[in-house]
């Protein structure tokens, strides 16, 4: 499961936006049935669906970051 996270945080990484990474993960979803049935067990695992799951992790993944840098900005003040 591991693997497929890390998999999603470098699409993020790389668009710089939610909606980039998500128009670029089903893209490859319809073209790869390996990253397809991974998808399928991380989204059973985790309690997703699979059709908002990609982005639900999109918006959790963007929020942790966001909190990172809240929290060094209450440290600086």
């Amino acid at each position: 499961m591991d693997d497929i996270t890390h998999f999603f945080t470098q699409l993020i990484e790389q668009s710089l936006s939610i909606d980039i990474a998500e128009a670029e993960f089903k893209r490859l979803l319809a073209e790869d049935a390996d990253l397809q049935n991974s998808y399928s067990e991380w989204c059973a695992s985790v309690g997703v669906s699979e059709r908002h799951g990609f982005r639900e992790f999109c918006e959790d993944y963007i929020d942790s970051q966001n909190d990172v840098w809240d929290q060094l900005r209450d440290y600086d003040e």
